[in-house]
């Protein structure tokens, strides 16, 4: 099938969020079209969406995300111009999306994953054991409070939401002596200088999917299809084909502090999960590796068991 290409009279319209972050995401999405089709830059229209979560007269920055209608404020009017044609196609940080989408959208398509660890941010303390007893670390993430409540629990964390930016100008404003950032992000934006250090994997798990981005489009858009085929990353897909399951199967949310990251190594997917209690007092977790064509199986079967080790009531406990 012959692909009809955008032009600078009618343009590809690339729906995103308006961070900084967010259009940087964007932005190399519409630079890997460009290259794979020999089109100029003015055939795409990055269009900025503000969504409810970006909306500070609404949303109350220090209230937990959860206790807002959790991470859907910041897709939902975006899946709504897609679904009515306002843009072509929608750029998110996999992190951030549910595992099922709208009836008519498709997410299946995924950009190279960039560094999936999480960053620790400091202006005062080089590492995340250098914390001195009792420091106030802020996060807005149940996974990273849990986390590090079971292995520090005599740390104090707050909650502590808005983009790169407005985080690094709370530490600045003495809000809290620490926090924790995507390494993705920070490499995407050119500031990975702002990281201390990198927290190893057997630390700290990443959120399921963090470093990597997915384009949602129509799923009867055939031309739109076609045109995310050519920059489509296969292995990324398979890494979170494992994870997002693993996700699926716990039912995972915003509200639930979930941890998972696969591993290729050869023709195997090692995966790593643990689901935790918000208070950080109690803490499960599981590998297995498979085939990587097996991946999603096996993402469902470590979610399964670990939920019926956990039981009725695991994720209800309140911090």
């Amino acid at each position: 099938m012959t692909l009809t290409l955008p032009t600078p009279a009618t343009p590809l319209r690339i729906g995103t969020r308006g961070s900084p972050l967010a259009l940087a995401q964007a932005h190399e999405t519409r630079d890997r079209l460009a290259a794979a089709f020999d089109l100029p830059q003015e055939a795409f229209e990055v269009v900025a969406i503000k969504t409810t979560g970006d909306n500070r007269k609404m949303i109350d920055a220090d209230r937990p995300l959860k206790e807002i209608g959790g991470k859907g404020l910041f897709v939902r009017e975006i899946e709504a111009a897609l679904l009515t044609g306002g843009i072509d196609i929608a750029v998110h940080s996999m992190k951030d999306m549910p595992v099922v989408q709208p009836e008519g959208l498709l997410l299946d398509c995924y950009l190279p994953r960039e560094d999936p660890r999480d960053a620790f941010v400091s202006p005062h303390v080089t590492r995340l054991p250098d914390l001195p007893a009792g420091a106030v670390v802020g996060t807005s993430s149940l996974r990273r409070r849990a986390q590090l409540l079971v292995r520090r629990p005599d740390l104090k964390v707050v909650e502590f939401r808005g983009n790169v930016q407005t985080r690094l100008r709370k530490l600045e404003d003495g809000v809290a002596v620490a926090t924790f950032l995507a390494m993705a992000g920070l490499n995407r934006l050119g500031m990975a200088g702002v990281a201390q250090s990198a927290v190893a994997t057997e630390d700290m798990l990443p959120a399921v999917a963090q470093g990597a981005i997915g384009i949602e489009r129509r799923a009867d858009d055939h031309r739109v299809a076609g045109m995310l085929e050519a920059i489509h990353d296969a292995p990324t897909a398979r890494l979170l084909a494992a994870e997002r399951a693993f996700l699926a199967a716990l039912d995972g949310s915003c509200e639930t502090p979930i941890g998972g990251l696969a591993e290729r190594e050869g023709g195997t997917l090692r995966l790593r999960g643990e689901i935790l209690r918000p208070d950080g007092s109690e803490q499960l977790s599981d590998e297995a590796t498979a085939p990587v064509e097996d991946g999603a199986e096996m993402g469902r079967a470590m979610g399964a068991q670990l939920l019926a080790r956990a039981g009725a009531g695991f994720f209800d406990f309140k911090a």
